[in-house]
């Protein structure tokens, strides 16, 4: 079945906590601004958006049959922490019970957690538009909201070094694909400055 953005919002929104539909709200918005400002589909960045926490509060019993039941989720994950599920049965979600086809779309709502190597460009704007939206607050956001206004990767390198930052301070397991997902756009960036070489 195809939703209308009317319904896929009523039904995604009556299945969290109003305070993160509130945060959902802010990724929609702020995930068409930087499509718009960095030439990626608005259309699409507000779908993904829309649906990028569409699991978050399911129980993890179902996030984890939903992940195992389906053939070509990375059941990896479980192994990991449970905070990264969301977006594996978030994007199992989206393409079974939500009728999403598009690929970019399910890919920007797959790896808006952990980002992956090679990300896309609406990738980049979901994943970047998850950690900056007008709602966060920590103490690095200010400064990847700067960055933002001049590179989608120099501001996700920010994000996901501030993420594994914390996870350090708290002596938490960092998830291999996040270190992964850094490196690759630093190696990106480097790439850009020195002009292709």
């Amino acid at each position: 079945m195809k939703y209308s953005r009317e319904q896929l919002i009523e039904t995604v929104s009556g299945q969290m906590p109003e305070k993160r539909w509130k945060h959902t709200l802010g990724v929609m918005q702020t995930a068409v601004e930087l499509a718009e400002k960095y030439g990626a589909d608005p259309v699409k960045a507000d779908l993904a958006a829309i649906l990028h926490d569409v699991a978050k509060y399911w129980p993890v019993e179902q996030m984890k049959a939903v992940i195992e039941e389906s053939s070509e989720s990375n059941k990896e994950l479980l192994k990991h922490d449970k905070q990264l599920w969301h977006s594996e049965a978030g994007f199992i979600a989206a393409r079974k019970d939500y009728g999403v086809e598009d690929a970019e779309v399910l890919n920007a709502i797959r790896w808006h957690t952990s980002g992956r190597e090679e990300m896309g460009l609406l990738d980049k704007v979901v994943c970047l538009a998850d950690y900056i939206e007008p709602g966060r607050d920590f103490p690095d956001v200010h400064k990847i909201r700067e960055l933002a206004q001049h590179s989608l990767e120099e501001a996700l390198v920010a994000g996901f070094d501030s993420t594994i930052s914390l996870l350090l301070t708290q002596r938490k397991v960092i998830y291999p694909l996040t270190v992964l997902s850094r490196n690759y756009l630093v190696q990106q960036l480097k790439i850009q400055s020195h002009g292709g070489l």
